[in-house]
């Protein structure tokens, strides 16, 4: 199998990067390396990834077939980190919509840490 680079722009490998949590089942060691993991899930489409680290509570705000209808439907191109804390992060993810048009996902996240992982917790959009 070919090596490639992890989809969150890090310059590092998938398998040394997003790829520890998405195939490793490792848990991320922070909220930003959770947000880069989660933008990863929407390129490969792991929608499983995806509710698994949402916040439970939130969970019924979020429709696995949702999620991956919409990771399919487009073809996600860079992200890029604004600013991030201990448990928020602001980006921009670049995306080719269904159309092939260039969009652009702005998002402040908020997350949890819990139990020893971080989660999704909720978002501002612009």
């Amino acid at each position: 199998m070919e090596s490639k680079k992890c989809y969150c722009d890090t310059g590092l490998l998938f398998e040394d990067c997003c790829g520890l949590y998405l195939n490793n089942n490792q848990k991320a060691p922070s909220a930003l390396t959770l947000m880069r993991s989660r933008y990863s899930a929407y390129a490969t489409h792991n929608a499983d990834y995806l509710m698994g680290t949402t916040y439970v509570s939130e969970r019924k705000y979020y429709s696995k077939s949702e999620i991956l209808r919409w990771a399919v439907s487009n073809k996600w191109q860079k992200l890029e980190i604004l600013s991030s804390s201990e448990n928020t992060v602001e980006f921009k993810a670049y995306f080719l919509d269904s159309a092939n048009k260039p969009q652009v996902h702005y998002e402040f996240s908020i997350f949890k840490f819990e139990n020893g992982a971080w989660y999704y917790l909720d978002a501002k959009f612009e």
